[in-house]
C-alpha cells in the first residue's frame, strides 16, 4: 500500500471501511453498530464475544465479514467433550511412519468460536496463547497462525445448563463484548423478505490481508493527546472499587473492575472509531463510543448489584455521564 502520506491513508481507510460495511450490508440487514464494532476490533487486532440468543445471525455476521475481507474462515462448534487438539491440531503417522502435525481448524484467518462457554475450561485455554500471542505450542513447537488473526466467540445468555462459564483471564483477551439484540421491526419484515425467497447475493472482496495489515498497522500509528489518554485511564480506574477516588456506586456494587488491558483497548477503539470518521487523532468522544463494549465484561457485580438488578451497562453510562 502506497500513500502519499498517513493523512491520505487515513482518508483512504474511511473510504474502504465505507465499503466494506456497505458490502456486508448486502447479507445483513440492520445491526449497524455491531457491524462497526466488530469491524473496528478487527482493525485494532482485537478479539470480539458475541452474546444473543439464537437466530440472530451471528455466524452469518462473521461468515460475511471473512468473505468480504478475502480472508481463511474456520467454524469451531464447541461442545462438552471437544478437547484442545479438536482446535489446535495433533501429530499422526504418515505413510513413511514418521510423525506430522496435522494443523486444526485454528490455523485461519477468523475463527468463529460458536457457543464457546459449552466446553469445558481445559479446552478454552487452548485459545488463550493463540489469542494473545497469535500462535500455539503443541508438543513443545510453536506454530505461528494466519495474520491477521481474529476470534470471534458467541455466548448464548438464556440456556445455561451444561455450560462453563468463562475465566476472567480469557475474557480480558477480548477487545469486546457485543450484545446481539432482536433486530427492530423492519428490519425483521426486510430479513423475512430476503431469506424465504431463492435469492443468492454475490459478495465482493473489499480488502485483502496486506490491506488489513498496513490500515491495522495505520491505526496504531495515530497520534493521540495526553489529555485523552489521561481521561481513558481514569475511566478504566474508576470501575476499580479498591480505588479510593472510585464513585460511591462502584464501592456499592462492584467487586472487581477493569484491569490496565482495559485503558489499552479503549485508546486503540478510540483511534479506529475517529480514523473510519476521518479524524487523525481521536478525542473523549471516541473513547466513549467504544467503552460500553471494552468496559461490561471486565467489570464483576457484587450480590448488592444483583439484587437491586442493577446491571454493568447502567453502571457504565452513569460513570460517562458523570465523567
Amino acid at each position: 500500500m502506497k500513500y502519499s502520506s498517513d493523512v491520505e491513508a487515513v482518508d483512504a481507510f474511511g473510504k474502504k471501511y465505507l465499503e466494506l460495511s456497505n458490502e456486508i450490508k448486502k447479507v445483513i440487514v440492520g445491526q449497524e453498530k455491531i457491524i462497526e464494532d466488530v469491524l473496528i476490533s478487527i482493525f485494532s487486532r482485537g478479539h470480539c464475544l458475541l452474546i444473543g440468543v439464537p437466530g440472530l445471525a451471528k455466524t452469518l455476521l462473521v461468515n460475511t465479514v471473512a468473505q468480504a475481507l478475502g480472508l481463511s474462515y474456520n467454524r469451531i462448534q464447541f461442545t462438552p467433550d471437544l478437547m484442545p487438539s479438536d482446535i489446535l491440531g495433533t501429530d499422526i503417522l504418515d505413510e513413511n511412519r514418521n510423525f506430522k502435525f496435522l494443523k486444526g481448524p485454528l490455523f485461519a484467518n477468523i475463527i468463529l468460536a460458536d457457543e464457546i462457554n459449552r466446553t469445558p475450561p481445559k479446552t478454552q485455554s487452548a485459545l488463550l496463547e493463540a489469542m494473545q500471542e497469535r500462535a500455539a505450542t503443541i508438543g513443545g513447537r510453536r506454530y505461528e497462525l494466519g495474520n491477521p488473526f481474529f476470534v470471534l466467540a458467541t455466548q448464548n445468555p438464556i440456556e445455561q445448563e451444561g455450560t462453563y462459564p468463562l475465566p476472567e483471564a480469557q475474557l480480558d483477551r477480548f477487545m469486546f463484548n457485543i450484545w446481539v439484540d432482536y433486530p427492530a421491526y423492519t428490519n425483521e419484515v426486510q430479513i423475512v423478505k430476503a431469506t424465504t425467497f431463492d435469492k443468492e447475493v454475490k459478495l465482493n472482496k473489499i480488502l485483502q490481508a496486506d490491506e488489513i495489515i498496513f490500515f491495522q498497522n495505520l491505526v496504531r500509528k495515530l497520534p493521540v493527546a495526553d489529555n485523552v489518554i489521561e481521561y481513558a485511564v481514569k475511566l478504566a480506574a474508576s470501575t476499580r472499587p479498591q480505588n479510593e477516588s472510585a464513585p460511591q456506586q462502584v464501592k456499592d456494587y462492584i467487586v472487581w473492575g477493569a484491569g490496565p488491558r482495559a485503558s489499552q483497548f479503549l485508546i486503540i477503539g478510540a483511534k479506529c472509531h475517529a480514523a473510519l470518521r476521518g479524524k487523525y487523532s481521536p478525542d473523549i468522544e471516541d473513547v466513549n463510543a467504544v467503552a460500553l463494549p471494552v468496559l461490561r465484561h471486565r467489570i464483576v457485580r457484587n450480590y448488592k448489584a444483583e439484587a437491586e438488578d442493577i446491571t454493568v451497562d447502567a453502571i457504565i453510562k452513569r460513570l460517562l455521564a458523570n465523567s
